[in-house]
């Protein structure tokens, strides 16, 4: 899709181009982020057994953890990797901005870390009974 603001980009709207650019963002972050990876893998695990033991609100608590706490840390890897990209040498100010972007993916994390222990332990009565 073309950017009217920079003049850059091809003309018209492709869906699947958008589509599939999306996924290859993800299928990176995946390949080459392991804490994005372990925690991709922890809650798709999580999901399915929700799924199969037909807990619906469990499962979509999970995923919109998992969606936010994934945002989060791609946005903080994107920033980081701006970042570097901008300022190779020691910088005070870059420090700062790495420092709120790590901060935010942390917070995500923490979220997520404990809707996925106390859905964990739920499922685990759930499969007892």
């Amino acid at each position: 899709m073309r950017n009217k603001f920079l003049g850059t980009g091809e003309k018209g709207y492709h869906p699947i181009r958008k589509i599939m650019v999306c996924v290859s963002g993800l299928r990176y972050a995946i390949r080459y982020d392991f804490s994005v990876s372990y925690k991709v893998f922890l809650s798709i695990s999580t999901l399915v057994v929700c799924f199969l033991l037909r807990q619906w609100i469990d499962f979509l608590l999970i995923m919109a953890a998992t969606a936010l706490m994934l945002i989060a840390e791609m946005f903080n890897s994107a920033i980081e990797a701006l970042c570097d990209f901008i300022e190779t040498h020691e910088n005070h100010k870059i420090k700062v901005i790495k420092d709120i972007s790590a901060a935010a993916a942390g917070l995500s994390i923490l979220l997520w870390a404990t809707i996925l222990i106390v859905e964990l332990s739920r499922l685990r009565a759930v499969l007892r009974a």
